[in-house]
């Protein structure tokens, strides 16, 4: 479909022919305005592709005023139409930036050939534009991995030269007890960079989208009940996870065991991909323990509504600065308040990837020194 133009022409005869000369060129002429007020409230609702303005317009406002609101508002070229030849109004009309000047008398083929340019070079300015904001992102994704990368590998690099090193040559002035405890700290490091570049493949796999979904029948129960088993075995004792469930994702016992495609619909076990509900679960409440204070309570909660499973975690931490929340999913990107508590700014990235590659959505509300609440919410996979 050819491109929309809006015609701002006090003259009616003249802003008549020349919507019929644009859309004998297949053009889309949705409106043809006669003052300034008039074009600003046209393009507000008809957001045209670009805008054909006399330059001297009657009534309050000018084209060359009305343009330049336009252009600033909307960021739509701009061609404008004059019988002038005024070198101070044209030096006006230039600091709009337009896209073009089509002189009368009108000649149709200088009309279509400008209109067509136009529209031509404001396309390539914004294929330019959004290339440069690309480039812009990608560097500070850099700067961040960088950055993420010489933090968090020197630790660990550098416990793994010590300890190996006093083993190597210090090893006969060791008992058995003080070589094992050298040997579980450089074990505990290269574990710490495994999990470090394991984030960086997946982040990896994200960005080029080459992960999948694989669907199964999955107890939501057990499932969230394991990992909070498995979360506080892991951590220390200080902190505490409850876990709530609502009554309708209960599983009934006698049925469990017997296949989906054995039960009618009210009965079955959702379907979700297990692998990635255990990542975008254990990566949530690890952080909600990670960033609450000692002794603090996180709060596991989950229900079933309308075919989807909502998961929702709370916690009393730190909370998330207004100023970072917006960047809160972007990868390498850290709360500006997270002082010394390890991290890289991955978990969260690609917990939001598998949240869409799930058709879910994962909202948060946070404030600092009350804590964060991540809400989670995917739907069932069982069609």
């Amino acid at each position: 479909m050819k491109e929309k133009i809006l015609v701002v022409e006090d003259e009616i005869i003249v802003g008549e022919d020349i919507k019929y000369c644009l859309e004998k060129s297949g053009y889309t002429v949705p409106d043809v305005a006669i003052y300034g007020k008039q074009a600003i409230e046209s393009v507000a609702k008809l957001h045209p592709d670009l805008v054909l303005i006399d330059v001297m317009i009657k009534g309050d406002v000018n084209g060359i005023e009305t343009a330049e609101e336009i252009v600033n508002r909307f960021n739509i070229p701009v061609v404008y139409l004059t019988d002038y030849s005024d070198n101070e109004i044209l030096q006006k009309a230039k600091s709009t930036q337009p896209f073009g000047y089509i002189f009368k008398p009108l000649e149709e083929t200088q009309l279509i050939t400008t209109i067509e340019i136009a529209l031509n070079k404001h396309q390539t300015e914004m294929v330019m534009r959004d290339a440069l904001e690309r480039e812009k992102e990608i560097r500070k994704i850099k700067s961040r991995f960088i950055s993420m990368i010489s933090h968090e590998f020197r630790n660990p690099l550098s416990n793994i030269f010590t300890y190996s090193e006093v083993l190597a040559n210090y090893s006969h002035q060791l008992n058995e007890v003080q070589k094992c405890e050298y040997i579980l700290h450089i074990q505990k490091s290269v574990k710490h960079l495994e999990h470090l570049l394991s984030d960086v493949l997946l982040i990896g796999k994200a960005e080029t989208c080459s992960s999948s979904v694989n669907a199964a029948p999955l107890d939501l129960e057990n499932l969230c009940k394991d990992l909070v088993t498995e979360i506080q075995f892991n951590t220390d004792n200080n902190h505490k996870i409850i876990f709530t469930i609502q009554e309708g994702c209960r599983i009934i016992e006698d049925i469990s065991a017997l296949p989906n495609s054995l039960l009618t619909p009210q009965y079955q076990l959702p379907c979700l991909d297990e692998k990635l509900l255990r990542h975008i679960l254990t990566n949530l409440l690890i952080n909600a323990l990670k960033y609450s204070p000692q002794g603090g309570t996180v709060h596991f909660d989950l229900f079933c509504v309308q075919g989807e499973a909502i998961f929702r975690i709370q916690d009393e931490g730190i909370g998330i600065p207004e100023t970072d929340q917006e960047n809160l999913f972007n990868s390498f990107y850290r709360g500006s308040n997270v002082g010394k508590i390890p991290g890289h700014g991955l978990g969260l990235a690609i917990v939001k990837h598998y949240v869409e590659l799930h058709g879910g959505e994962i909202t948060f509300a946070s404030k600092v020194g009350r804590g964060t609440t991540f809400i989670v919410s995917v739907p069932f996979q069982n069609n």
